[in-house]
């Protein structure tokens, strides 16, 4: 299947693309290019943010206009009109060669975000940490990169993978207290990494295969429903998006490639005859010390 457009930014690492049903506008982060995206889908203008380290993770925040973010060294909140942040909150265990990678904001308001460890030959120690009732917490260890982070439609799941070790876990998930419980391997991937993931309303996961080439669509008990090509080896991240959430949005990189194809780095969109769901938004009372609109303000000052 060819893509009906392509978003023609040639990003070194594009990643966490997000649809905000608020302003019809697409979002995405560059993390190498240390810049962040959006792109306004009535005009088809794109605006640039840059951002103060490599921004790899990103929320939409209820009643804001900041995101919530995962930056290389943690979590901060972000005024992406102004590139205004607050002090990065440092998660425990996050050491000297690892950054943090995927995020997303569950429907409870929570933000969850997992660190990846940069060098293949070091130990996989990297955790997953979760942002929920003012705390900071570590939920999983023993990563090598975190990834794919979504939910069921009924958030009875919680889908997330390690990409190198190619495989996709989905946990029991309690929606009430933010826990993960018994986990089950949902599904292996061979011949690429599992990067990004989705869901749609008919509860399928939609991964983005890194070195693959593709972008896969599992059903909900983790056959493989449908296999789209791309013509970029390493597709980062999708997204559903759209006035109806009713197309593909996939990113993809160049890093790594020596002779880099026509189009790496692009943003890509399909029609795939699905549809998917809107993106949860941030409790900003969940954040840690944040209580009204004074605190608020002093959060984002910067130091």
């Amino acid at each position: 299947m060819q893509p009906i457009d392509r978003i023609r930014v040639g990003n070194t690492l594009g990643e966490c693309v997000l649809w905000d049903d608020a302003e019809a506008a697409l979002w995405w982060t560059d993390i190498d290019g240390r810049m962040l995206f959006r792109f306004d889908w009535s005009t088809g203008t794109i605006r640039r943010t840059a951002t103060p380290e490599r921004l790899a993770s990103f929320g939409f925040i209820a009643g804001q206009t900041e995101f919530v973010a995962a930056f290389d060294c943690g979590f901060a909140l972000f005024n992406p009109d102004t590139g205004q942040c607050s002090p990065p909150i440092t998660p425990p265990g996050l050491k000297r060669g690892m950054r943090m990678n995927d995020g997303r904001v569950d429907r409870q308001g929570r933000f969850w975000s997992g660190a990846m460890v940069m060098n293949p030959a070091e130990p996989p120690l990297a955790q997953l940490y979760a942002i929920q009732g003012g705390v900071l917490r570590s939920h999983l260890e023993g990563l090598a990169i975190s990834n794919g982070i979504c939910w069921s439609p009924d958030s009875r799941y919680f889908y997330f993978a390690d990409s190198r070790r190619g495989l996709i876990w989905r946990y029991a998930f309690d929606a009430v207290e933010g826990m993960l419980g018994q986990r089950e391997v949902f599904a292996r991937v061979d011949g690429a990494e599992p990067d990004g993931a989705c869901m749609d309303s008919d509860g399928c996961l939609w991964s983005a295969h890194w070195g693959g080439s593709r972008v896969v669509r599992y059903s909900p008990d983790g056959r493989v429903d449908q296999v789209l090509e791309v013509p970029v080896r390493q597709p980062s991240c999708v997204a559903f998006g759209g006035p109806n959430l009713d197309v593909l949005l996939v990113t993809s990189a160049r890093l790594g490639l020596m002779d880099p194809e026509t189009g790496a780095g692009d943003v890509l969109v399909y029609n795939v005859k699905a549809q998917g769901l809107p993106e949860s938004r941030f409790r900003i009372d969940s954040w840690p010390g944040i209580q009204g609109d004074e605190a608020w303000r002093a959060a984002m000052a910067r130091t």
